[in-house]
């Protein structure tokens, strides 16, 4: 397995790409370059993956100092991966819940805007089985159609709020691995 991260700084699993996308644009908001200040962001192409990641970066192989983000229904893979309840950060109910929680219908859209998906998720909001659902809960559906969206609106999303808009999970496990990669 090739993580990309680097041997004996600090590391942050996440779940996949959006999540990744998510994290390092609020490292840029909060002023941090992640990589020049010796912190990994590793996607692992699902929590279940976390146990394997932890083994070959951890103290027992990279000996990297290592947090995790991941959604509310994902904790327990985890916590069964031996990461201490302290080093994980988690998004309720997950990561674009945290996100448009953040910013608000008007800001979401204005994103949407933004990177000219707007028109496609008025479309999408007048389809039958949308039209019942919550304006939150249409946004929520719309970030997960089409392969790439997550991870495109985890950063356009995320680079749309301030240092204090962040969501808690993000804004607190980015200081976290970044403490962690001073303590050397």
């Amino acid at each position: 397995m090739n993580s990309g991260a680097v041997p004996g700084g600090a590391a942050i699993l996440v779940e996949g790409a959006s999540d990744r996308a998510a994290v390092t644009a609020a490292a840029r908001v909060l002023g941090v370059e992640l990589e020049a200040v010796g912190v990994s962001v590793v996607p692992m192409g699902g929590a279940m993956s976390v146990r394997r990641f932890v083994a070959e970066l951890g103290p027992g192989g990279a000996g990297m100092r290592l947090r995790g983000l991941c959604d509310a229904g994902e904790v327990r893979f985890f916590e069964r991966a031996g990461l201490p309840s302290e080093a994980v950060f988690v998004c309720r109910p997950d990561l674009e819940g945290e996100l448009l929680g953040a910013l608000g219908h008007a800001r979401t859209e204005e994103a949407l805007r933004e990177q000219g998906d707007l028109g496609l998720f008025r479309t999408f909001q007048q389809q039958p089985a949308q039209r019942v659902r919550t304006a939150d809960q249409q946004l929520h559906r719309f970030l997960g159609t089409t392969s790439g969206r997550k991870e495109q609106y985890g950063e356009a999303l995320t680079t749309a709020l301030t240092p204090a808009e962040l969501p808690a999970p993000l804004r607190d496990v980015v200081r976290a691995a970044v403490a962690d990669a001073a303590l050397g």
